[in-house]
């Protein structure tokens, strides 16, 4: 089965575009959700972190504060290698796990952090979803109620834009209307249900940016 990783910076649209391919009915297998999974109170995941990180980032329900958890690592360098460190390889073994038992032509993995945790070997193709640095800065602050000091150092705290464009293999810039975005699905649709018909080594991949 072809293997799509679906990635993009923070409040670059990912969500969106993971929604109208599933509604052509791909599988999508998220990677924020498996942490999220990883991280409940019954996972080996949440005994290292509060090891690591005390009782301070559990809410009042025993859960993982993941608000303050996530303050915590854009601020502490090595907060953030430890953390990453604890789900990176969990979250690797799921996607794994997860595409693998998926019945499909193809599947989206939405790996948000899929060139900083170098996964790109894990997928097939690359699709990066695209917006500006200011577009990306001015979503972030509306969407999660930050400053743009500290929607910075979140997007500081995740490969550059030009880095994670030049590991693609197709784009959308998420600027259009849904409307259009939906075209560009359907046509990357096409795209991949043809590659994936295509013997494993002998289809050659086209430059198409899913426009």
């Amino acid at each position: 089965m072809l293997k799509i990783g679906l990635t993009g910076g923070i409040a670059s649209g990912k969500s969106t575009i993971c929604q109208l391919f599933a509604e052509l009915g791909i599988p999508i297998i998220d990677a924020d959700i498996i942490a999220r999974q990883l991280v409940e109170p019954d996972q080996i995941a949440f005994t290292e972190i509060v090891e690591y990180f005390g009782g301070n980032v559990l809410l009042e329900d025993g859960s993982i504060n993941r608000s303050l958890l996530r303050k915590r690592i854009f601020s502490d360098p090595e907060a953030k290698k430890r953390l990453e460190s604890i789900l990176h390889p969990k979250i690797s073994q799921q996607l794994q796990l997860q595409s693998d038992a998926k019945n499909s032509t193809y599947c989206i993995l939405a790996i948000p952090l899929l060139i900083e945790s170098n996964l790109q070997k894990s997928v097939d193709r690359i699709l990066v979803i695209d917006i500006s640095k200011q577009q990306q800065l001015e979503r972030l602050c509306q969407r999660d109620s930050t400053s743009p000091e500290e929607g910075q150092q979140i997007i500081n705290s995740q490969c550059s834009r030009e880095q994670r464009l030049s590991f693609a293999d197709d784009i959308i810039i998420n600027t259009s209307s849904i409307d259009t975005l939906h075209t560009l699905v359907l046509n990357l649709d096409k795209k991949y249900r043809k590659l994936a018909l295509c013997q494993t080594g002998s289809c050659q991949h086209t430059d198409s940016h899913g426009q």
